[in-house]
């Protein structure tokens, strides 16, 4: 994808994106609320023209091979779009035969294997108006297979769910990715989603990149390196004194039964014993120690402030 843009008028909607996604690999596309995620997504299912730049999916460009591009690509948008009247079995049915698997004993082999792949093949003669949030959405991801596309696009595949769903989700979106090799390009406002899945991430702001790079690559760049946190049954200047000869920096806070201690190090893996090592040297007596990473969140939300620069 080279520079694709989307303009509605005087609106800029996306703006020369360039990525790519591998086969087997989750990207995930972050951004606000009308930062052109879901206009992205509908470019490269050819539900949409671009104004300008190009992309290929499968390698069939989205504007001169549409159909190709369709046929290769599986779709979830933040609608189920599930007919609710319907059964699940009626539901797999009617969009199998929709994308064209013409075959009956073909199309029941595809729709018992992605019903059983989300373990709703128990269900499959249920009306989908009784499932559950968590059920339909199982159920819309494995509408999106019938066809057996190489690429997923997924737009908020977790919203709303409980937590227990949302791991489910995730389980499913983790197989397909690892196991069936699906290219997934993953939209989501839920940064955990992102930090559990996604082998990249690009962050979009109305319509441009403003950072892209692996969970790690982005902590490191964008939020700085791990935090070592000792807790200490107190403090004393003794032993802040002894972690600075060998810290980057020392901060202490007090608590009504304890003291904790916050290290900056350029490595904590290798520095962590050396450190602990100091503080009972220092008289100090410790209550618990840990590495706290930043979050992808903390980056995320530094660069939509403008506090970094991508």
């Amino acid at each position: 994808m080279e520079k694709l843009s989307k303009r509605f008028g005087s609106t800029t909607a996306v703006d020369e994106l360039n990525f790519h996604v591998d086969e087997g690999e989750v990207l995930g596309l972050l951004g606000p609320n009308g930062a052109g995620k879901t206009t992205t997504v509908r470019l490269l299912a050819c539900l949409v023209s671009p104004t300008g730049g190009r992309a290929k999916v499968c390698g069939f460009t989205i504007a001169h091979e549409p159909t190709k591009v369709r046929e290769n690509v599986g779709i979830l948008t933040e609608n189920p779009c599930l007919y609710e009247r319907l059964t699940a079995y009626e539901n797999m049915t009617f969009f199998a035969e929709a994308y064209g698997v013409s075959d009956r004993e073909e199309r029941e082999k595809r729709i018992r294997g992605v019903l059983e792949f989300f373990d709703l093949w128990e269900r499959r003669f249920e009306k989908v108006a009784h499932f559950s949030k968590g059920m339909k959405q199982k159920l819309a991801i494995a509408r999106t297979l019938i066809h057996q596309p190489r690429v997923l696009l997924l737009d908020e595949p977790t919203a709303t769910l409980d937590p227990e769903s949302t791991d489910e989700i995730r389980r499913m979106i983790r197989e397909l990715s690892g196991r069936e090799k699906r290219s997934v390009l993953l939209c989501t406002h839920r940064l955990e989603d992102a930090e559990k899945l996604c082998h990249r991430v690009l962050i979009i702001d109305r319509g441009k990149e403003i950072a892209s790079g692996t969970p790690n690559q982005l902590r490191a760049k964008f939020a700085g390196p791990p935090i070592l946190e000792i807790e200490l049954k107190k403090q004393s200047h003794e032993v802040i004194r002894a972690v600075r000869q060998i810290a980057s920096s020392v901060q202490s806070t007090e608590r009504y039964d304890s003291s904790r201690m916050l290290v900056t190090l350029d490595d904590p893996a290798s520095m962590t014993p050396r450190v602990v090592e100091e503080v009972v040297h220092a008289g100090g007596l410790i209550l618990g120690v840990r590495v706290v990473a930043p979050s992808l969140e903390d980056v995320y939300l530094r660069l939509l402030r403008g506090e970094v620069d991508g």
